[in-house]
């Protein structure tokens, strides 16, 4: 067999993950052309088909499947030997890129992410915002070395990924001194119609509250609903309605924003992921991270 092309294999991987060539162009910035070109060069070269055609998508046929799970377990490996081999230059920082989904609480970021800052060696820290779906695909192609998400990625995703959870913690409601004068006695009963904001119902911790409302009769008066958690703090900090956060940046919350704690709902339990291209973490920031979070933060 003739020499393997792997920027041929590359550009197969990648529509193999996204499902279609238009998706594919997107993520690699090729036109549509180039990358159906490329493709069946690739094919010829192998002497089979890799793809069969179902509407508008890209289904694999059997040597598809067979070539994805080697193209896998390359690009991972080709990823592993960059982190161990590099040579970067004395003093140079160890180049660390994170994606956080925007339903994360910039206070709880940061408190995840400080230990990465504190290593021996110095860290060059990239932070990207944005959807989980965009940042899966980022962590597909290794532009990511970690993504931190409220929820782990299901089984069935088409991004090949490993989740690790990093913790979880309670909900502590908070809101103005004036807000919170009248709604801290008799919590939570004081929060039925209650001017409230709330996370959008796409986050995970959204499900959690609908519940916890549900089962204690409570029917707030919801003012304002939120992607962006730090929006959502600037609304409360105004004095649009009472807010929540994790209760493990309660202090912080308390002392950045000038609010009072009026209650903490321990049962709605907000959760924390790292999500990394590889089973067995090695890249050594995601892996204090994980340590420092498990071991102190969450403890």
């Amino acid at each position: 067999m003739a020499r393997l092309n792997y920027k041929h294999l590359h550009y197969f991987w990648v529509v193999a993950r996204e499902g279609s060539i238009a998706r594919a162009s997107q993520l690699l910035h090729l036109t549509p052309q180039t990358i159906s070109g490329q493709l069946s060069q690739f094919e010829k070269s192998l002497g089979t088909k890799l793809f069969t055609r179902s509407g508008r998508n890209l289904v694999l046929t059997e040597s598809g499947r067979t070539a994805l799970e080697y193209a896998e377990d390359i690009f991972l490996l080709g990823a592993e030997l960059e982190d161990r081999l590099s040579n970067r230059p004395a003093g140079r920082p160890l180049r660390f890129s994170v994606g956080i989904t925007d339903v994360i609480p910039k206070l709880i970021a940061h408190r995840l992410l400080e230990p990465a800052l504190q290593l021996p060696e110095p860290v060059n820290i990239i932070c990207r915002e944005g959807k989980l779906d965009n940042l899966l695909a980022d962590i597909a192609i290794h532009k990511l070395d970690m993504l931190l998400t409220d929820r782990p990625i299901s089984p069935g995703s088409s991004v090949r990924a490993f989740n690790h959870q990093l913790g979880e913690c309670g909900t502590t409601f908070f809101a103005t001194p004036e807000l919170a004068r009248n709604y801290r006695d008799n919590f939570p009963d004081s929060l039925k119609e209650a001017p409230i904001l709330l996370p959008t119902h796409e986050t995970a911790i959204r499900n959690s509250l609908n519940q916890w409302f549900d089962e204690l009769q409570i029917h707030p008066d919801i003012r304002g609903e939120f992607d962006d958690s730090a929006l959502m703090k600037a609304f409360g900090q105004a004095g649009e309605g009472i807010f929540i956060a994790p209760t493990v940046i309660e202090k912080e919350v308390t002392r950045q924003y000038k609010v009072e704690a009026i209650g903490q709902a321990e049962s709605v339990r907000e959760q924390f992921y790292a999500i990394s291209a590889e089973r067995k973490l090695k890249h050594p920031a995601v892996v204090t991270i994980r340590d420092t979070a498990r071991q102190q933060l969450f403890c």
